[in-house]
């Protein structure tokens, strides 16, 4: 099957781009972003995927303000033919400049919740290193990504109220990857496994001239399975905008110490020591300021997961207190927060996103889902 980029001299198979080299079921190709306030004020998520062999394309945009409830529009259909149409019924993305500037629409819906946002790019992307994970003999995940720092303008409705989306004010993360990792309804047959337990640290972090960013997959003792820390320059605007492989510091080590709130797997603060080449080394505190859960944007949600097939075209919302949650719920432990850092002497912002499934030894965790002691 043809698609339009094949007009292109982009090809890495013998196969046209619409089929992927791999047949495993569960490659994905995902677009991610985030927005959010520096002092935790609100809070933004936006994600759409493609499933290929599954022949799915779906998204989402949740949003929540301090003190609200947190907003979530879902929406999936067949996808199309053609990788360049990212739309499932109102909602779209569309790439203005490729790497540097994007717009997201959400047109008003049965939801209550519409969007129409511009991105602009103030670094590079930055390409994390290849991530792969097994369970037992399985590949778990093995996943390509890239990361990029920026800002949006624009403007955000929802149920309870809205955003004027100001780009001096609202900070962006984007987050591309590609790969395998499970997704959609699982695979049947063979023997049965106990659940899978996991650990992810994923921390972006902005500053007044630069970023910090850090990565971290641990086993169940605390064990790295792929770290990697790094810094890069912050510009202006997209226009400035620099090749990221000469601007890009990768640290020798980056290592983490989280602290939990009780009776949760959510941080209550967190320190990330960086290491460099030349012996240098940094360390940056985190304070949380905003909780925003990721099953606003399909993981771990129960009813829209990410790649589960829902029909022809349907979409779907929710809104939700998220003081009001079980904390210790399957779908509700995947976070994101929006955080003040400090190394010291200077004050950035960002955001650290977290999930643990199953034992984990260095936080107390014993249990697949037990919180943290008092």
């Amino acid at each position: 099957m043809l698609d339009a980029f094949d007009d292109f001299p982009i090809h890495q198979t013998p196969e046209p781009i619409a089929h992927p080299a791999t047949s495993d079921r569960n490659f994905y190709d995902r677009t991610w972003f985030n927005g959010f306030a520096p002092d935790g004020s609100y809070y933004f998520g936006i994600g759409m995927a493609v499933y290929p062999h599954r022949e799915i394309l779906d998204c989402a945009f949740s949003v929540v303000e301090r003190g609200g409830r947190q907003h979530c529009f879902y929406g999936s259909r067949r996808a199309p033919r053609q990788r360049s149409e990212l739309q499932v019924g109102p909602f779209r993305i569309e790439i203005i400049e490729p790497m540097r500037r994007a717009r997201v629409v959400l047109d008003d819906n049965e939801t209550g919740i519409s969007c129409e946002l511009s991105f602009s790019a103030r670094c590079a992307p930055i390409e994390e290193g290849r991530q792969i994970l097994r369970s037992g003999q399985t590949r778990a995940m093995d996943a390509t990504r890239f990361a990029q720092f920026g800002r949006w303008s624009g403007r955000v409705e929802h149920p309870d109220g809205g955003i004027a989306v100001d780009d001096s004010v609202c900070r962006a993360t984007k987050d591309r990857s590609w790969g395998v990792r499970g997704v959609g309804e699982p695979q049947t047959g063979g023997a049965t496994k106990p659940p899978r337990s996991a650990f992810f640290l994923w921390a972006p972090l902005a500053w007044d001239d630069h970023i910090t960013h850090a990565v971290f997959f641990d086993d169940p003792k605390g064990r790295p399975l792929h770290r990697e820390g790094l810094q890069a320059p912050l510009e202006s605007s997209e226009a400035a905008v620099v090749d990221a492989q000469a601007a890009t510091t990768q640290a020798a080590r980056v290592s983490h110490e989280v602290s939990y709130e009780p009776g949760t797997r959510f941080a209550r603060s967190a320190r990330l020591d960086y290491e460099w080449h030349d012996g240098s080394t940094r360390s940056i505190t985190v304070e949380p300021l905003l909780r925003f859960h990721m099953k606003g944007l399909g993981y771990l949600h129960p009813s829209w997961g990410q790649g589960y097939w829902k029909g022809e075209l349907a979409i779907g919302g929710e809104s939700f207190d998220s003081a009001q949650l079980d904390a210790l719920s399957l779908e509700n432990v995947h976070v994101q927060q929006v955080v003040r850092a400090h190394d010291g002497n200077r004050e950035g912002c960002g955001v650290l996103e977290q999930i643990c499934l199953g034992p984990y030894i260095p936080a107390g965790f014993a249990d697949f889902l037990d919180g943290a002691p008092g």
